[in-house]
């Protein structure tokens, strides 16, 4: 490890690593904003493609139709930045970590980004097809579909999110049977109530239909599974031993 630097060091170091991450994510958000409205537009095409040819979507607040299109192209540049908002955390943390821990933590940032892209893309690409097909195909007769801008973003947000963290399972697993909270054996007896809570959480985190539900639920106990057959390769007592060698 390395040698213990002062206290102001560090705090110095922390705030100059968060100005560089916060810093990517704006200068990311100016480079883009140009193209604010039609990146919201390629957001609404899951419902609009499904919507009936007489309806559209809607503002019921004056400021929405400004906000919405900015607020999401905000969020839009923390998903470009996520890799550079990571290295910013990898470079603030490696030289307190040994070199074993450092061959671990390199390759688990880089698939923990591409996990969570892999989890917002089958949330646009596979989930919301299905779930806005289904809303807007039971609509009692009489009511036309017509979605407030801004309550579309923040549903499809909270969507990207949980998805996104979904897909994250493996990471957690490997991580947990890294530290020695937990073994692969433990993790696969316990299988039945991880696939119960599962399904909770896929209740707590999705809206209140089956379908969304179910769609983040499959793919997160599919995750798990992946998680311990990885999580076989690395072992706390591996650890002990490359330690002992350096």
């Amino acid at each position: 490890m390395s040698e213990q630097q002062p206290l102001i060091s560090h705090l110095m170091e922390l705030r100059n690593r968060l100005m560089h991450a916060f810093g990517s994510v704006f200068a990311v958000f100016f480079a883009i904003a140009y193209w604010a409205n039609d990146i919201y537009h390629y957001l609404s095409k899951p419902l609009l493609a499904v919507m009936p040819e007489s309806a559209s979507m809607i503002a019921t607040d004056v400021a929405s139709p400004f906000f919405a299109p900015f607020k999401l192209t905000l969020v839009v540049s923390f998903f470009i930045a996520i890799p550079y908002v990571l290295y910013q955390i990898w470079a603030f943390v490696a030289p307190g970590l040994y070199r074993h821990e450092k061959r671990l933590i390199t390759p688990l940032l880089f698939s923990s980004t591409l996990l969570f892209y892999a989890g917002v893309a089958f949330a646009y690409f596979a989930v919301f097809p299905v779930v806005f097909g289904f809303f807007t195909s039971v609509a009692p007769e009489g009511v036309q579909v017509a979605t407030d801008i801004n309550s579309y973003l923040n549903f499809v947000l909270k969507l990207f999110f949980a998805f996104g963290l979904a897909f994250e399972i493996p990471i957690a697993v490997l991580l947990l049977c890294w530290s020695g909270a937990t073994t692969v054996e433990s993790l696969k007896a316990k299988r039945p109530y991880i696939v119960v809570g599962a399904f909770v959480i896929g209740m707590a985190l999705t809206p209140p239909d089956v379908i969304s539900q179910t769609m983040l639920a499959v793919p997160m106990l599919l995750l798990f599974e992946g998680g311990l057959l990885f999580a076989r390769l690395y072992t706390p007592k591996q650890d002990e031993e490359e330690q002992h060698e350096q």
